[in-house]
């Protein structure tokens, strides 16, 4: 889950991060009235949940309070990347000497939570990454041990900041940390992290993902998950409890198991198909699930073939075989809007092969023929029989 940029201020801001004053508005004047109570210049800043503000006109410098209600009447409304404006951060603008990145995120390679920093502040760390990798620097965290002030320490000296700024760096950088951990938090960044003219370290922007599978442990957080910034089909499968993820290709892919799902989508671009979306239904997926999952692919205009791909185990074929036909007779018309290939292997394998063809459908066996046939499908614009 995504957190806006004010929602990860605020959370640094109570473990001790220096963060200049700032409030949301809702509207013009609204944000004029912030601007009057900051008492000094304010930058306004759309809180969308994409990259690219800045670019976009999203973010904005104003002088007086009547300049900030002119440039967030500007701002509200703007769709930037497909994300509509709602609400605006207006904060106290600061002088920027020097930008550094901080950033930490839970790290799978290594089993542990790293720290990246460095002087290449205010850009995407991604593209200094690709640039300029010897310009980041990077810390693990010892999970038992937790990151030490030794370590931060030499973050610091690395991004050669003079020692009596070492400290104040180092207290910023444990509580980041400390958010991290205390928010099941996946990545945390601060950038730019910036030096002002008189030395001091301020957190201008911070971006926040928490982990969806510890929000059980979260009530506050959940609260503060934004649904207007979701894609609508994930925020069904979400509250359907089915793992859903888009993207841009144009064959669906129905799968039980995040492992096989990846492995289909890699065969379907193998064959020069594009996958539409990531769909695990999970372990037992019965008849509603089955439904469901079709439903919300087939909810997705540029999907033109979808392909089923089970691999029986604790979903057994002849389940996920009587929830396709379930599905097809509930959908009707919708599921015959594209082609649909079916792969079944594994427990009870036999039994679902013959539940489908008792409704005319073949299931393939091996994973590359099933793959060839749906990237052969969705490349017939003639929509030909399901196979």
């Amino acid at each position: 889950m995504n957190l806006h940029e004010y929602q990860a201020k605020d959370f640094l801001r109570q473990h001790g991060v220096p963060i200049p004053e700032g409030e949301i508005a809702t509207t013009p004047a609204e944000a004029g009235e912030i601007a009057r109570r900051i008492g000094r210049p304010v930058v306004v800043k759309a809180q969308v949940l994409t990259g690219g503000r800045g670019k976009a006109g999203g973010v904005k410098l104003a002088s007086t309070p009547a300049e900030a209600e002119a440039v967030a009447a500007k701002i509200l409304g703007m769709d930037i990347r497909g994300h509509v404006v709602h609400r605006v951060l207006v904060t106290e603008a600061a002088e920027i000497a020097r930008e550094l990145y901080l950033g930490a995120i839970v790290d799978r390679s290594s089993k542990s939570i790293v720290f990246m920093a460095s002087a290449e502040g205010g850009i995407d760390i991604e593209e200094v990454a690709r640039t300029m990798p010897e310009k980041i620097l990077r810390r693990s965290v010892d999970p038992l041990l937790g990151f030490a002030e030794f370590q931060a320490r030499e973050l610091g000296f690395g991004l050669g900041l003079a020692p009596s700024q070492v400290g104040a760096f180092a207290k910023i950088a444990r509580a980041l940390h400390g958010t991290l951990v205390e928010c099941d938090a996946t990545l945390l960044e601060i950038n730019p992290l910036a030096i002002t003219p008189t030395g001091d370290l301020v957190g201008l922007d911070a971006k926040m993902v928490v982990d969806d599978n510890a929000l059980y442990r979260h009530k506050t957080l959940e609260a503060l998950r934004d649904a207007s910034e979701e894609n609508p089909i994930e925020r069904r499968a979400r509250e359907e409890g089915i793992t859903y993820v888009k993207l841009d290709g144009t064959i669906g892919c129905i799968v039980n198991g995040a492992g096989l799902a990846m492995a289909t989508m890699d065969v379907i671009k193998l064959y020069g198909g594009e996958p539409a979306n990531f769909l695990d239904i999970g372990g037992g997926a019965r008849a509603e699930r089955v439904t469901s999952a079709l439903e919300l692919v087939l909810s997705d205009p540029k999907v033109e073939a979808v392909l089923f791909n089970i691999f029986g185990g604790i979903t057994r074929c002849d389940e996920v075989a009587r929830g396709i036909l379930t599905a097809l007779s509930a959908l009707g018309e919708v599921a015959r809007r594209a082609p649909l290939v079916i792969r079944l292997a594994g427990v009870n394998e036999d039994e679902g092969r013959r539940i489908l063809q008792s409704a005319n459908l073949v299931a393939f066996t091996s994973m590359p023929e099933a793959a060839r046939a749906v990237v052969a499908a969705a490349s017939n614009t003639t929509g030909e029989a399901r196979r």
